[in-house]
């Protein structure tokens, strides 16, 4: 094993274009090796405001502790959009619970009331439900968030572009108009009877770019390409990591990977919460292969599939797979054909 893959690199982005506005070369290169050789870093000095990060984690921490009922006002079961308040245990990676209990959201767009039957992804437009009475702070912290997250997303993937030997705009396209990120605010538990024992089971994220706020107490594991022992990601305050989904793999043979990875539960009576951000593209977004230069095409390792869970060129089949796995609870309540449809991909 390398020494870049017994550690997880930390860039910086403040670093990453020269005065001119081209991507300084050192970037790119530290960039490529550590997306290709580990597929997850860490970076710092990518514009959030004085105080974002605090005022959002305090938010987050206030809606957890209110009473349950309250947030069993925003439950994730009356929305079919997939979107809101998941109970403590109740979503599944790899067919176990994992200890945590989540808000999920995203763009807030209007239901696309009909839709051709071989695009089911469309249903996964909608609104959001948020604490509106009791904590109406909570969505314009997090959607503030979403949105600086948006640009640093879509600066790495032009980076990350350029690392392949593409121009920087090269996958601007799959993302014109309505990118289809995904965002959650995490709480994780530990000791909790009947929660499970893992915070998030072994699995690879379904975009491009995953971005990553965690607090200080830690329980984040990745398995480097080629390696059998999972190393831990040590939070760094404030920073973010990053880590890439199946979209890239895809796109690129494998040179670069989805690296699996995992989240520890914390220890019992601690607390973690973390706000994992995945900025994809449109629903309707095919990705095509990237023509990697000699030299990267050769390093490319081939795709890592599962048998039990394909990677889809389609982004929108890719992310809707994905949602009906973790949350069949709210699959088999509004949506209960979906597993048919989605057992043939």
């Amino acid at each position: 094993m390398t020494h870049t893959q017994r550690s997880i690199p930390v860039l910086d982005l403040s670093t990453a274009r020269r005065p001119d506005g081209s991507f300084d070369q050192d970037f790119i290169e530290q960039l490529r090796e550590a997306a290709h050789a580990v597929g997850f870093f860490q970076i710092i000095n990518y514009g959030a405001a004085p105080s974002q990060v605090d005022d959002l984690f305090s938010g987050m921490k206030q809606f957890f502790d209110l009473p349950v009922e309250e947030r069993l006002a925003l439950d994730n079961r009356n929305s079919p959009h997939f979107r809101g308040y998941a109970r403590l245990g109740t979503e599944v990676t790899r067919g176990r619970a994992d200890s945590r209990e989540q808000i999920d959201f995203s763009p807030e767009r209007e239901p696309v009331p009909d839709y051709p039957e071989d695009q089911p992804y469309w249903l996964l437009q909608g609104p959001n439900q948020w604490p509106g009475e009791s904590l109406p702070e909570l969505e314009s912290q997090a959607m503030g968030w979403a949105d600086l997250m948006s640009e640093v997303g879509a600066e790495l993937l032009s980076a990350i572009a350029v690392a392949l030997g593409q121009p920087e705009e090269h996958f601007a396209d799959l993302f014109e108009s309505t990118p289809a990120w995904m965002a959650k605010l995490v709480h994780y538990v530990g000791g909790l009877e009947g929660a499970g024992s893992q915070g998030v089971g072994l699995h690879a994220d379904y975009g491009f770019v995953t971005l990553l706020l965690q607090d200080e107490v830690g329980g984040l594991e990745v398995l480097p390409p080629g390696t059998d022992t999972p190393i831990p990601v040590e939070p760094i305050p404030g920073a973010l990591v990053v880590n890439l989904g199946e979209m890239l793999e895809v796109a690129t043979g494998g040179y670069l990977a989805a690296t699996i990875h995992q989240v520890q539960a914390p220890p019992p009576g601690v607390d973690r919460y973390s706000v994992p951000f995945f900025w994809s593209p449109r629903l309707d977004a095919v990705v095509q292969p990237v023509s990697l230069p000699p030299e990267l095409q050769a390093a490319a390792r081939g795709i890592s599939d599962d048998p039990d869970n394909p990677m889809l060129s389609s982004y929108g089949m890719n992310v809707l797979k994905g949602r009906v796995r973790a949350h069949p609870d709210v699959a088999e309540l509004h949506h209960p054909e979906l597993g048919k449809v989605l057992s043939k991909r």
